[in-house]
């Protein structure tokens, strides 16, 4: 970039000086929606958050957390923590893993590129895997995307494919697994008329097979490999559809459907993956894929006895770990995601300090610096990250690190070593998601005292702080039909809701160092979560370069 004379330099923001200590705390999962009993967030005692929302309204407003505001594909697709940070943290809109899968599926590109060209290979000789989660729901993968690769890697010279299917149960309604499975048994059906030998090979509930995610429980991931690899299962099965029906009425639900596998007439299993196969893991989503990923890809592995550890070829449908390029081969190519706030403000000589806990670690360092690790200048810069609980569900220790955060937090702004502040409080997004509500309304009365340990401190230094959050999950509890009402079983109670939602969240501004003057436009109504860093670098004292989304903030002259 240096020959087109760029310059890291910032230009001083007109009003606002510089030097004022400034706190992000990022709330995950915390969104807006109406108040009833199903709003942890409003049943919460949450006194701290609750006098943000009532001071002057110019200091309050919410933003777009989902959809076209985070680089989703449309307006129906929850946000999440990664495309979250990534947008909080870059101040402008990328193209986010749903879309470039999309764009390069529409296109064809994605069968032209390096990475499916490498797993042709096998088509010739071996069977081409697909593993991932069989849904619609649009946050770890679509149903629709894993047609389109069916289809084009047939068109492309594939004649042997096995499927090794994840349910759902999570980000779609439970239950949904069985008409998902017939839906691709029917197109299954359909290629072998055409003589390509197509089938489903393995199964088995996300939460309990293959996805887990942050090293957490690596059992999960080996009673996944035990079932794709060497074909084995405690349950077998002659077809995946009566795998599902069987297993829901002995009383699993589709997020811990044990694994399966399906056995031909000989009680064979039809497609373990073997030497000179081809492998694709078709989620978008990362972070419950570097596990499986690290298990069909490292030589040096330790976590679990693979036993057998075939000769494949492995691409993922994107690079899961950028810090890790893993895998390293991808269909398609992640956004390339540069000059982010983080790396302008270092330059401009802002000292950064970060926290979170180990679940979200990564969210409020790697994916808000643009899916890039470390440092910019480790002089500069202190990121810390304290252990989450590992091996119990986070409901049973609903208040997780949220106190430690806070403090660490708060011992960073008393030092005065820091120009910015940053956290993540995870509570009411990972709590939110176990659909216990009782734990869900303790963690969100547990991050707002931490909020409160955080806004303290930044009282004694005459700072400013900016409280937002990355998504919604707690606000809304229940899934809901068209007109908004709660949905009932079949036994007439609530459908508990564990995912994201589409609602907006808040952003809050104030502090002894904000100015007087200062308070949010009324010109940018459709503000996202892209326009929080250009507002944050105003707070600093600085204007934000020229293509980042306008700033939320404005100052009167009194």
């Amino acid at each position: 970039m240096g020959s087109s004379g760029f310059s890291w330099k910032l230009a001083d923001h007109p009003k606002l000086p510089k030097g004022k200590t400034v706190a992000v705390v990022v709330l995950d999962g915390w969104g807006e929606a109406k108040p009833d009993q199903y709003n942890c967030i409003h049943i919460a005692e949450t006194p701290v958050m609750d006098s943000l929302k009532k001071g002057a309204t110019e200091k309050w407003r919410l933003v777009r957390a989902h959809g076209t505001a985070v680089g989703l594909p449309t307006e129906d697709d929850m946000g999440n923590s990664e495309v979250g940070h990534n947008a909080l943290g870059a101040g402008r809109i990328f193209a986010q893993g749903a879309k470039l899968v999309d764009l390069a599926l529409a296109s064809g590109k994605i069968f032209d590129g390096e990475g499916f060209n490498y797993v042709k290979e096998c088509f010739a000789l071996g069977t081409l895997h697909l593993i991932g989660l069989l849904s619609d729901g649009g946050v770890h993968s679509r149903l629709d995307q894993l047609q389109l690769l069916l289809k084009g890697a047939s068109e492309r010279g594939a004649k042997r494919i096995r499927l090794h299917v994840l349910t759902d149960g999570r980000d779609v309604l439970d239950g949904s697994s069985v008409g998902f499975v017939e839906t691709i048994e029917k197109d299954l059906a359909e290629l072998r008329s055409k003589g390509i030998d197509a089938q489903i090979a393995s199964g088995g509930g996300r939460m309990y097979v293959t996805m887990d995610r942050y090293e957490n429980d690596w059992n999960v991931i080996k009673r996944g490999w035990d079932a794709q690899v060497l074909g084995e299962a405690p349950h077998k099965f002659k077809s995946a559809v009566e795998a599902v029906k069987t297993l829901r009425a002995a009383g699993a639900n589709d997020q811990y459907l044990p694994p399966f596998v399906i056995v031909d007439d000989s009680g064979k299993a039809v497609g373990p993956i073997v030497d000179g196969d081809g492998v694709v893991t078709f989620n978008f989503r990362a972070d419950r894929m570097v596990m499986i990923a690290k298990s069909l890809e490292y030589a040096d592995f330790d976590k679990f006895d693979r036993v057998r550890v075939p000769k494949i070829r492995y691409a993922g449908l994107l690079q899961y770990d950028g810090e890790l390029k893993l895998p390293t081969h991808y269909l398609v190519s992640p956004p390339e995601i540069d000059r982010t706030s983080g790396e302008y403000l270092v330059h401009n000589g802002v000292r950064t300090f970060a926290c979170s806990e180990t679940v979200k670690f990564g969210h409020v360092t790697f994916f808000w610096n643009g899916n890039r690790s470390g440092y910019f200048n480790p002089e500069m810069e202190e990121y810390v990250e304290i252990p989450s609980d590992v091996g119990i569900t986070f409901n049973v220790q609903p208040k997780m690190k949220a106190v430690e955060i806070a403090e660490k937090a708060r011992d960073a702004i008393l030092s005065r070593k820091f120009d910015q502040v940053r956290v993540n409080l995870p509570n009411s997004d990972m709590v939110g998601h176990t659909g216990d509500i009782e734990a869900t309304i303790v963690a969100c009365k547990a991050a707002d005292e931490a909020v409160k340990i955080i806004l303290d401190a930044i009282e004694q230094v005459g700072g400013i702080y900016v409280v937002t959050a990355d998504h919604g999950n707690a606000e809304d509890m229940v899934k809901r039909n068209k007109s908004g009402q709660p949905l009932l079983d079949k036994s007439g109670n609530i459908q508990i809701l564990t995912s994201h939602t589409l609602e907006p969240v808040p952003i809050a501004i104030g502090g002894p160092g904000l100015g007087p003057g200062v308070r949010f436009r009324s010109d940018v109504p459709n503000g996202g979560l892209a326009n929080v860093a250009a507002t944050v670098m105003n707070l600093h004292g600085f204007e934000a370069p020229s293509d980042y989304e306008p700033t939320l903030i404005e100052v009167v002259d009194n």
